[in-house]
């Protein structure tokens, strides 16, 4: 039996230049991405893990230093009886003698494959490793349809980088010919979303979520790999979540209504948590919400907010019919009329139809 710990898509370097952060507030987010890798390495040092596997996207090529791989390195150092086992994905690849995996001697713990498939025995552990390191930013063929498992007596554990789920640029993986080959554990990275395809096909996600578009809990997966048992498990890792709510405004709310609603929704929540806030409902047509404003006053209840105002305007009916009895407009008011809507849904969708008929009426 082996104990392992599965990490990836860890992203150190990451500038967040595309994000709403402000520029502190990425520098803080890039530290933190590097100092939650860095608790995951001495957490294979206390579970005295026999294999630290980095399935990919350890670091941000673009943005990555010399000095903060010498600090992974000499992290990597201090846990001198685990086995570590990187690939590079797409976001790190090997493309030549300068790619930044070359650049520094790492410690004589670590173990980084090529960029074509080989396989690495540890005799000691009854271990075979195979994998492929990525040459470029897209891989548009499966490289994994011809591997074989060389050795059916010994823990046979696939490191890959790629997608399980569809024919994409990123290395594309056929999820039933992989179930064929009788690897005793694949451990995947690419995506970011942590997910057990299988009982022994696992993505392991980041460890830190990077945006909005990566809800929910992060972390690693660990636990332990024998021929007869696998018993792996996901374990929260992060520092921090994303977390995206609806916040329902109603025509008669006033800002300072809709701060304190908001005030009461993340008391059930964690302080450190970056959120962002969908206003959503009907408001008074005359009422614009200032969002900045909003933003400011909840961040002084949480570290971090992004107010996104989708509201509709609560609008005059029987005026705009009569200004618009001749047009598609008045129509649709006639015949949404005609349908007796009562319900607060059914409401907001009229209301919603009118604003985007306006919008095309007006430009």
């Amino acid at each position: 039996m082996i104990k392992i710990i599965h990490t990836g898509d860890v992203h150190i370097g990451m500038e967040f230049k595309s994000a709403s952060f402000s520029s502190e507030f990425a520098r803080k987010r890039r530290n933190e991405i590097k100092e939650t890798f860095m608790k995951i390495v001495s957490r294979a040092g206390e579970i005295q893990a026999d294999l630290l596997l980095i399935s990919g996207d350890l670091f941000e090529d673009e943005y990555i230093t010399i000095g903060e791989l010498k600090e992974i390195n000499n992290s990597f150092s201090k846990i001198s009886s685990t086995k570590v086992i990187m690939i590079a994905g797409n976001h790190d690849p090997i493309i030549n003698d300068k790619s930044y995996y070359n650049l520094i001697d790492w410690s004589n713990n670590v173990y980084i494959m090529n960029t074509n498939t080989e396989k690495i025995t540890f005799e000691e552990l009854n271990v075979d490793i195979y994998g492929l390191s990525w040459n470029k930013k897209e891989i548009k063929d499966n490289l994994f349809n011809d591997i074989e498992v060389e050795n059916s007596d010994r823990i046979n554990i696939l490191l890959a980088h790629g997608d399980i789920y569809q024919k994409s640029n990123y290395l594309p993986i056929d999820k039933d010919n992989l179930k064929s080959k009788n690897f005793d554990y694949v451990a995947l990275g690419h995506i970011h979303k942590h997910n057990f395809i299988e009982p022994d096909i696992a993505y392991c996600g980041s460890p830190e979520p990077l945006d909005f578009g990566e809800t929910g809990v992060h972390g690693i997966i660990e636990g332990s790999i024998s021929k007869d048992k696998i018993d792996v498990e996901f374990l929260p890792f992060s520092k921090r979540q994303f977390v995206g709510l609806d916040v329902t405004v109603e025509d008669d709310m006033t800002i300072e209504d809709i701060i304190e609603n908001i005030r009461l929704i993340v008391s059930d929540y964690d302080f450190k948590n970056l959120y962002r806030f969908n206003l959503k409902g009907i408001r008074d047509k005359d009422i614009l919400f200032d969002t900045q404003y909003i933003k400011e006053r909840v961040e002084e209840y949480v570290i971090y907010a992004e107010i996104i105002d989708n509201t509709t305007p609560d609008y005059d009916l029987d005026k705009l019919k009569q200004e618009n009895e001749n047009n598609v407009i008045g129509k649709y008011i006639e015949y949404m009329e005609r349908q007796n809507i009562q319900d607060e849904i059914s409401k907001l969708a009229l209301y919603e139809g009118i604003e985007a008929l306006l919008s095309e009426k007006v430009n």
